[in-house]
């Protein structure tokens, strides 16, 4: 039996950070994991600049509100989950994605989640386990699944390198030159041809 497993950000949605950066004008929050590899070292500074600048889990809720699902992402998604069972693997927390999640039709999601005190302020992070896309790719393995997973960013590696077959779709030129091994989808036609071509191979 095959299963498929991909990113959230990015692939399906836009990426939340960003768009805080944007709406807040603070541009290191622009910064993802297509810009720094160790995720621990990007959400320490994220969570020093949040309290820097006053910013409360209220102010990013309100960023995502306002964001909608990528251009044909909800009907490539509908799609997929019509040819195969589909695991959306995601380094957001859940009192992000939670909003977003019914505007793709609820997917199954694995994520993590923040520690948060009485005044809303984001305090800490906390991790569901370490390199949790690649383990997660891993039990499937386990469970006599074929992992078929994709994704577009540095922390997608360990879940695409571990998957029986795995692809990025629409990644950042930095991450092509440092695994140009890795196939590359870039519209989500092509992505739709690639999963159909793994599904049936």
């Amino acid at each position: 039996m095959k299963i498929l497993v991909a990113d959230l950000e990015g692939v399906f949605l836009p990426e939340i950070w960003i768009n805080v950066a944007k709406k807040t004008g603070i541009e290191e929050l622009k910064l993802t994991t297509r810009d720094i590899s160790d995720y621990d070292v990007l959400m320490t500074k994220r969570l020093s600049l949040l309290k820097e600048n006053n910013l409360k889990i209220q102010d990013i809720r309100d960023v995502i509100a306002t964001l909608d699902p990528l251009d044909g992402a909800l009907e490539t998604l509908n799609w997929i989950r019509e040819q195969s069972q589909i695991i959306i693997l995601s380094d957001t927390f859940e009192e992000f994605a939670k909003p977003l999640m019914a505007k793709l039709n609820f997917p199954t999601l694995l994520c993590h989640n923040l520690t948060i005190d009485k005044q809303g302020n984001i305090t800490d992070y906390n991790i569901r386990i370490d390199h949790q896309k690649k383990e997660a790719v891993k039990a499937l393995k386990g469970l006599n699944y074929h992992v078929i997973a994709f994704g577009d960013s540095y922390n997608d590696i360990g879940m695409i390198t571990e998957a029986d077959q795995g692809f990025f779709f629409r990644p950042p030129d930095s991450v092509i030159t440092d695994f140009p091994e890795i196939p590359v989808t870039r519209t989500y036609s092509e992505l739709k041809t690639m999963i159909g071509t793994l599904l049936t191979s």
